[in-house]
């Protein structure tokens, strides 16, 4: 459950942006999104593959500069 504490004479706008934020945040669309669709679990692996290559070639990238 998302809490937003709202000071005294605080606008409604900057409370339900707050909200918003830390709702994002959760990543609860996200994952819906993601659960709506069925991914083949070869597909799964390809991705995760594929983001390990790239996340350690930016960390040699940041390791040479």
């Amino acid at each position: 459950m998302l809490i937003v504490p709202i000071k005294e004479g605080e606008a409604i706008e900057k409370a339900l942006k707050k909200f918003k934020k830390k709702f994002e945040k959760t990543g609860v669309v996200k994952e819906l999104r993601e659960r709506s669709k069925f991914t083949k679990p070869s597909i799964v692996y390809r991705e995760g593959k594929k983001k390990a290559i790239y996340k350690e070639q930016m960390q040699r990238n940041e390791e040479e500069q």
